[in-house]
């Protein structure tokens, strides 16, 4: 298996690159956005990773972007891809990354009240299980309510 070339930028270059292999190298497809989480390990934590292919020129290409910090910001590059929109959703849902100048960024997989980011490394475990329309009776018989049965 091979891999694509793969180009490391800083964030404030993603967009501008995007347009570039969009408008110049025919690179009309993003096929994959999605983002690494390295903590304790490595530094920067994060690592933004999109991948893109040319459909013309049967060619791929890849950019990573590291980012820092616990709290950390990228650009959308939805405005050149559309199909970036849920996928930026998603890497902000279990990640934590916040893309700037989405149009609509909000949970698109966990509930809209579910605090904290899953994927994130340091997401702690244990926390209470999900309650969905097909599994939520059953969640709710093994709840207590504030209830405390006698012993």
């Amino acid at each position: 298996m091979s891999y694509p070339p793969t180009l490391i930028a800083q964030p404030e270059q993603i967009v501008e690159i995007s347009q570039a292999l969009r408008d110049e190298y025919k690179f009309n497809l993003l096929c994959e956005l999605t983002a690494v989480d390295y903590w304790p390990e490595e530094e920067p934590r994060f690592n933004m990773l999109y991948g893109y292919y040319s459909i013309s020129e049967n060619s791929r290409m890849a950019i990573r972007v590291p980012l820092n910090g616990d709290h950390p910001t990228i650009q959308t590059i939805s405005g050149v891809y559309p199909g970036a929109n849920w996928h930026e959703r998603e890497v902000w849902d279990m990640f934590g990354i916040k893309f700037e100048n989405h149009p609509d960024l909000r949970r698109v997989l966990m509930p809209y009240d579910w605090e904290g980011h899953p994927l994130r490394k340091d997401y702690p475990l244990g926390y209470e299980e999900p309650q969905f329309t097909f599994n939520y009776d059953e969640i709710d018989k093994r709840k207590h309510h504030g209830r405390y049965e006698e012993a």
